[in-house]
């Protein structure tokens, strides 16, 4: 038996996988060299002729296949371009609720340096009027620190003893009188309003020269207290700052500085002087701007 021969089946010439591979590169070879070959013979034939009513036969065949097809992509398609339009919306009005917010917070920042340069604007007219009080000079500052309370009385500005101001320089703003400092740092200084209950301010009527002591009162008003009722005070009138009536008696506060307008006078009875109640002109809620008023050295 091992003597014995044995046939043996011939060997394939090339193995399955290659044998496919060559199929395929030739298949795609002849579709290729088919594809050129109409193509050329379509651009070289004339516009009528056997080859181009083939064309049109075909055409003919397969356009209720494509009208078919279109109507049933048509629902996909529209499907698409509905969430691709939403998407599109979406972003969209992402991007202009971000450019909404930009130009709101620009529209703010403006707003705020507008009223901030009317207020220096009002400011700088009072200091170059002839009411100014000319034995003083300001001392400009911005306000860094707000009341921080129903009940509190005091702002911080952004100036102080290096500036030349001292405790109880008058502070004022483009409106009229707002406090005095209180307390000073070598760069701000604590400023009380006149709203504060420990307030005291000699202040006159300037249409009538009535004299009186303003102290604050109640819903932000202010009284001019100590007027006898027989002295004339209006409704409107002017009130101002009254100086130093003794030069012996220094007032902390330059007469002329605007405080006010009359806003009611009252006579009761019960009291001994008029009740006379002054709208501020200085709306000290808003003060971003102020003046510290320091006297002038005279040699």
């Amino acid at each position: 038996m091992l003597a014995s021969s044995v046939q043996r089946s011939r060997p394939e010439r090339y193995p399955s996988k290659a044998r496919a591979a060559l199929v395929r590169r030739i298949v795609l070879t002849v579709l290729v060299l088919g594809a050129l070959t109409l193509l050329t013979i379509s651009f070289r034939s004339p516009t009528a002729g056997a080859l181009h009513d083939a064309q049109g036969l075909a055409s003919s065949a397969l356009r209720p296949f494509q009208i078919a097809a279109a109507r049933i992509a048509r629902p996909f398609r529209d499907a698409y371009d509905y969430v691709d339009g939403l998407a599109s919306a979406r972003s969209e009005n992402a991007r202009l609720e971000r450019e909404l917010r930009q130009m709101r917070k620009a529209y703010l920042a403006s707003q705020s340096k507008a009223e901030k340069a009317d207020e220096l604007e009002k400011l700088l007219h009072y200091e170059q009027s002839l009411t100014f009080p000319r034995d003083f000079r300001p001392v400009n500052a911005s306000v860094i620190s707000f009341p921080g309370g129903p009940f509190s009385r005091q702002i911080v500005i952004a100036a102080g003893s290096s500036s030349g101001i001292r405790v109880n320089s008058p502070v004022v703003n483009g409106d009229g009188l707002v406090g005095r400092v209180t307390n000073v740092f070598p760069h701000s200084a604590v400023v009380t309003l006149l709203t504060d209950s420990q307030s005291y301010v000699a202040a006159r009527d300037v249409q009538t020269g009535v004299r009186g002591i303003i102290h604050p009162g109640q819903g932000g008003t202010l009284i001019l207290d100590q007027v006898s009722k027989e002295r004339p005070v209006r409704r409107n009138d002017k009130v101002v700052t009254d100086g130093t009536r003794d030069p012996r008696y220094p007032d902390l506060y330059p007469y002329g500085i605007p405080i006010g307008v009359v806003s009611s006078v009252g006579i009761s009875d019960t009291a001994s002087f008029l009740q006379v109640q002054v709208e501020p002109f200085a709306d000290f809620g808003s003060l971003d701007s102020v003046a510290a008023l320091v006297p002038i050295k005279r040699k």
